[in-house]
């Protein structure tokens, strides 16, 4: 078995501090019976964590620091969707604007139910579709669409920016100016609908925003025939 734990290196100077102090003596004695190889993410400006980066490799993808991972396409061919074409997955997000910069808060944080996710949906769509985009409700923290730009599109994870500074990670190629424009509609379309204004009474974050991640097409070796086993990834470390 393959097992990928995001977040677990220590190469922030936090990190680097938090380990002097740890007792990990049942970590200790499994990685002293494991071999190094490769190593992933030295550079944590990236547009792609380690872990990603690790996951991709596993399915044998191109797996570079700034490559498009596909991965709404993987997620829109087990849907049923078509997965021959560019998607891109898009987060309804809150991002919070401070004196000196705009950061994306936890998009668990929304608490985003079914009901809502696809109200929210439903309320953007038409602004995405007269762009020629097609959305599809996967989760409520989910949504995929499918267009013509997206294809090898290198987009930031959404791990990369939660809980930083957007501004950084934000597509600034001449192909990716539709969806800072789509962004800033969406903005003030959500800005006074009565969907936040609930939100609000109800002591949730409102959703303002999307973030876009994960474009691309599916590599032609992996539509045509039975794709890897994928490692098996523990996310506990990410969750609240």
């Amino acid at each position: 078995m393959h097992l990928i734990v995001p977040f677990a290196g220590t190469v922030s100077e936090a990190g680097r501090h938090a380990l002097q102090s740890l007792a990990l003596p049942r970590l200790e004695r499994l990685l002293a019976r494991l071999q190094p190889t490769a190593t992933l993410g030295s550079d944590e400006f990236s547009l792609n964590p380690p872990h990603e980066q690790a996951l991709a490799a596993a399915l044998g993808w191109a797996h570079g620091p700034d490559d498009a991972l596909p991965w709404a396409a993987r997620q829109a061919a087990a849907l049923g969707l078509d997965a021959t074409a560019p998607w891109g997955l898009l987060t309804p997000v809150h991002l919070h604007v401070g004196t000196e910069q705009v950061g994306l808060t936890p998009p668990a944080s929304l608490q985003l139910d079914e009901a809502a996710s696809r109200e929210l949906i439903e309320i953007v769509r038409p602004l995405f579709e007269t762009e020629g985009f097609t959305l599809h409700w996967a989760a409520p923290g989910q949504w995929l669409a499918t267009h013509a730009l997206f294809d090898g599109l290198a987009t930031a994870s959404l791990d990369r920016v939660t809980g930083r500074n957007v501004d950084p990670w934000l597509p600034d190629h001449r192909s990716a100016r539709l969806i800072r424009r789509l962004q800033n509609e969406v903005q003030m379309l959500l800005y006074t609908h009565a969907v936040n204004d609930r939100r609000e009474a109800a002591g949730l974050p409102t959703v303002n925003s999307f973030w876009l991640s994960g474009c691309g097409r599916l590599p032609a070796s992996t539509t045509a025939g039975p794709a890897p086993t994928a490692p098996q990834v523990d996310a506990r470390l990410t969750e609240p």
